[in-house]
C-alpha cells in the first residue's frame, strides 16, 4: 500500500499556511537575480513546489536551486511539528500492517519532513525507512511516477499487487503510468470533483471506510 504524504497521512499546510514558505522562496530568487523566472503561477502560487520546479526547470543543478530545496525542506520539517493528523489514518495503517500489507509513502514532500512527522505520531515503526519523497531532481515529482518506482524497488512488489492513496490529479497520474491502482482521498466536494474529473475510479472522504474493507481476521 503505498500513500502519498500530505493529505492522506496528514494536513502538512493546513487552510493555506504554506504561503509564507512559498514567499520566503520568491525572495531568494529575487535576491539571487533571478526575478524574471517568477512568471505566472510561479508568482502567485501559495505552493513553494511551484517555485522549485521553475527554478530547477531554468537552472537545474545551480547554487539557487540547491538553497531552494535546502529552504523547502527546513519549512517542511518545520510545519511537521504542528501538522494535523489525517482521522482514521494511523487505525487504517496499523489494520494494514495487521493484514500483513507492506506499508510506504510516496510523496513530493522532503523524506525528512516525512520521518518527522512519523516519528512525532509514532507511526514509523510500521513505514520503517520505506519513505520515498523529493530527490535533487525536483523535475521527478508527480506526476513524475519516480517515487512510485522506488517504493516498489524497495518493497520488492510487482505494481500489479500494489495500490495508491493520494489527492490530487497528480498522484493519479503518476499511479496510472507505474500501472498501480488508485484510490483518491478528499475532505471537500472540490477536491473529490478534481480527481473524478481526472478520471479516477474510487474516491473517499474518510478513512473508515477503507478500514472497513481489510478482514478483521486474516489467514
Amino acid at each position: 500500500m503505498l500513500f502519498d504524504f500530505d493529505g492522506p497521512l496528514c494536513r502538512l499546510f493546513p487552510d493555506g499556511s504554506s504561503a509564507p514558505l512559498a514567499e520566503e522562496l520568491r525572495r531568494i530568487v529575487v535576491e539571487h537575480g533571478a526575478g524574471r523566472l517568477l512568471l505566472g503561477e510561479a508568482g502567485t502560487s501559495i505552493d513553494p513546489q511551484v517555485v522549485l520546479k521553475t527554478v530547477y526547470r531554468h537552472c537545474p543543478r545551480s547554487a539557487l536551486a540547491v538553497e531552494l530545496e535546502d529552504r523547502l525542506s527546513e519549512g517542511e520539517v518545520a510545519a511537521t511539528a504542528i501538522a494535523q493528523p489525517t482521522p482514521g489514518a494511523d487505525q487504517f495503517v496499523r489494520q494494514l500492517v495487521k493484514a500483513r500489507a507492506r506499508v510506504a509513502v510516496v510523496t513530493n514532500n522532503a523524506p525528512a519532513a516525512v520521518t518527522s512527522y512519523l516519528r512525532r505520531v509514532r507511526m514509523d515503526r510500521y513505514f520503517k525507512n520505506r519513505v520515498y519523497g523529493r530527490t535533487e531532481d525536483p523535475g521527478r515529482l508527480k506526476p513524475d511516477p519516480d517515487s512510485i518506482y522506488r517504493a516498489l524497488a524497495g518493497l520488492g512488489a510487482d505494481a500489479s499487487y500494489a495500490l495508491m492513496i493520494g489527492d490530487m490529479p497528480t498522484d493519479l497520474y503518476a499511479a496510472r503510468e507505474a500501472k498501480v491502482s488508485f484510490v483518491g482521498f478528499v475532505r471537500d466536494e472540490a477536491g473529490a470533483a478534481e480527481l473524478w474529473g481526472a478520471g479516477a475510479e474510487l474516491v473517499v472522504s474518510r478513512m473508515e471506510l477503507l478500514s472497513a474493507v481489510i478482514p478483521p481476521n486474516p489467514s
